[in-house]
């Protein structure tokens, strides 16, 4: 194969305007800056975000297949409302893949997984927003999930990844947690390191037990 024109291939192809718009909305739904149940006026976003209603719309859909936004009868799209039932079906369905894949994870890694699991450990660690602590932590579970092989059970954990996200940026910015969220995945990470299946479901059983006490209470204190 010829290689003479490889330093002109596109390695990260831009953004395009849509994939920017459905970026920063979604930001400002998991930050709360948009609020459960708010509206979305398509002219105010568009004023906004200084951008057409085509491209307002079509980031809607997006969002609106990520679980983040529904549109109702006579008023439109609006941020979809969170409460605790929804919430605890969400833990529950975590509770079964994450364990299940984190035991998995551990009894196979090897010196790969656990390179591509650090990096990714380190990435959380070290992100300054929120928005960037969420997305190392998505990458840290599809590490998990690929290596143990649950390649179906990690499709499930993406449809659901718009509430899920949700429910972490809530969760991360609290500052009454026993043990802090990165640390409790260092955790998951540390039994995976040493090939303990059984330690590396405890820990992921331990982490969101605390984040759905959290989330529960959070969820109930809200009109």
């Amino acid at each position: 194969m010829d290689t003479a024109f490889d330093d002109l291939k596109i390695e990260n192809p831009p953004q395009t305007l849509r994939e920017i718009v459905h970026a920063r909305m979604r930001g400002a739904i998991l930050s709360g800056r948009f609020a459960s149940g708010e509206r979305l006026v398509e002219r105010n976003l568009c004023e906004q975000l200084g951008v057409s209603r085509s491209v307002v719309r079509e980031a809607i859909r997006y969002l609106e297949a990520e679980g983040l936004v529904e549109t109702m009868p006579n008023k439109g799209p609006m941020v979809a409302r969170m409460d605790w039932p929804q919430a605890v079906q969400i833990y529950e369905i975590r509770q079964l893949l994450e364990q299940s894949a984190a035991a998995a994870c551990a009894s196979v890694a090897d010196a790969g997984v656990k390179q591509a699991l650090h990096a990714t450990m380190t990435a959380i660690e070290q992100a300054q927003t929120t928005a960037a602590r969420i997305d190392a932590t998505t990458q840290f579970y599809e590490v998990i999930f690929r290596a143990a092989g649950h390649h179906i059970a990690w499709e499930v954990v993406q449809r659901l990844n718009g509430r899920i996200s949700r429910l972490r940026a809530m969760t991360l910015a609290t500052t009454d947690r026993r043990v802090s969220g990165p640390v409790r995945m260092a955790r998951i990470c540390a039994a995976i390191l040493a090939n303990d299946a059984e330690a590396a479901a405890q820990a992921v059983c331990d982490h969101l037990d605390e984040a759905a006490k959290i989330a529960e209470r959070l969820l109930k204190e809200t009109p």
